[in-house]
């Protein structure tokens, strides 16, 4: 009886512990998940699944899908889809090479790898991005054609625009500072990359001081303070960590050696450098924070989701929703414009193929984020961490020898798989 007694009382102050922490159950099961599945690949690639290097390579190659997948929340919890992403992403990254290679020196007189090549190139690609996906938006919203049809649509029309200006031809190489949005030809550096990890911890643990000082000004009930300083370390500790592996992989010899060349300087004998954090990551991070912002701090966001919640009701209190559906399908195409920055300059020249079949990675990671169908739920977070595992799941299996045809058919099944767990959730919590 003493024994019973005594384990039942541990069982309850564990799970008080637990739930103050108030961490959301559905992002936990996503960081499970992630986690088995990184242990799983490690142990079955012999350990080469987790050295830094292939982390780096997975990170670069994650970016592009997750930039797109942040807008992808705000269209499907608007109750829309958008089909025309890859293709979207492909005219713009055709845009931009022909501003590299054609406008810039042709008709400004601005020579390949000039200063004002890269900035011009980019203007050119997020204009292309916003006109085009406010254009989607105009469609679908004051001429009422469904998103599904105007973006079936745009992916046969886009992809094929983007053949045309390029006459099919693979144009490179791309402007120098332009490719250093592609991962490893830009990366922060090992003193930067520690540097940025610095100040995104002061940021972390900011957020959390300021959202408990509000919970406390409104009489909202708080966290105990032990379990704020708890979820405080486990942030700090995630990000410092990142940079850590990072900083560990380190530039090969030949490639440092020619980098000191190029600044005119001698390689010292014994000296060693890490590569950092991808400068693509961190325009990842900064679209992170913008679109999160967006989603919990604006008018803007509540309105998305006060839309896509009852769309009905949010016209009847006045939000203008046809101009909320231009906004909404705008904002993907300048998301679009940034992954078509980031996909050229890591292949350092503009392909036909490039973002293919994007459009349903992009779709799949946003509701494998979590992001229901059905509208009006949907995290920034949640679609970054789904394009994450995504892109683990395909890289495992390609280390470990599973024929492409095989993969795909494992990614539609987990993506079935996680919309079933996410209706069961959603049933049994009453979401």
């Amino acid at each position: 009886m003493l024994e019973t007694a005594m384990s039942g009382s541990k069982t309850p102050t564990a799970r008080s512990m637990f739930s103050a922490l108030q961490l959301d159950t559905r992002l936990l099961g996503m960081i499970g998940a992630f986690v088995v599945l990184c242990l799983v690949f490690d142990f079955v690639t012999d350990g080469r699944f987790l050295t830094p290097r292939n982390v780096f390579n997975l990170t670069i190659q994650t970016v592009s899908v997750a930039i797109m997948a942040t807008g992808m929340v705000f269209v499907i919890v608007t109750r829309n889809i958008d089909l025309s992403v890859g293709s979207l992403l492909a005219t713009c990254s055709a845009m931009m090479a022909m501003a590299q290679t054609l406008v810039t020196p042709e008709w400004l007189g601005l020579g390949l790898n000039h200063p004002l090549t890269m900035p011009v190139a980019i203007l050119v690609g997020l204009t292309t991005g916003l006109v085009i996906g406010g254009f989607h938006g105009w469609l679908i919203g004051y001429l009422g054609i469904p998103a599904f049809i105007v973006t079936l649509g745009g992916l046969l029309v886009w992809r094929n625009v983007a053949w045309y200006l390029t006459n099919g031809q693979t144009i490179g190489p791309l402007d120098e500072n332009f490719q250093l949005f592609g991962g490893i030809n830009g990366t922060l550096g090992e003193s930067w990359s520690w540097i940025v990890g610095v100040i995104a911890v002061a940021a972390a643990v900011y957020v959390l001081f300021q959202a408990r000082r509000a919970k406390i000004s409104h009489e909202f009930p708080v966290k105990p303070l032990w379990a704020e300083v708890v979820l405080g370390m486990i942030i700090s500790g995630t990000i410092l960590g990142f940079i850590a592996v990072l900083n560990a992989y380190e530039i090969p010899g030949p490639r440092l050696k020619r980098m000191f060349e190029a600044r005119g300087e001698v390689l010292p004998d014994g000296f060693t450098a890490g590569y950092g954090l991808p400068v693509s990551v961190l325009v990842l991070i900064i679209v992170a924070v913008v679109m999160t912002m967006i989603a919990r701090r604006t008018r803007l966001g509540r309105y998305i989701f006060a839309a896509g919640g009852n769309p009905d009701a949010a016209s009847l209190s006045g939000i203008n929703t046809r101009f909320l559906t231009v906004k909404v399908f705008a904002m993907m195409g300048v998301l679009c414009a940034i992954s078509a920055i980031v996909a050229s300059s890591r292949q350092t020249f503009h392909s036909n193929d490039i973002g293919t079949l994007d459009e349903l990675r992009v779709i799949a990671a946003a509701v494998i984020g979590g992001t229901a169908l059905s509208g009006g739920v949907g995290t920034i977070y949640g679609a970054i961490l789904g394009a994450l595992i995504m892109q683990s799941l395909q890289s495992g299996m390609a280390m470990v020898g599973v024929d492409a045809p095989l993969q795909n058919i494992v990614v539609g099944i987990v993506l079935v798989v996680a919309v079933l767990v996410d209706i069961i959730y959603r049933k049994r919590t009453g979401d």
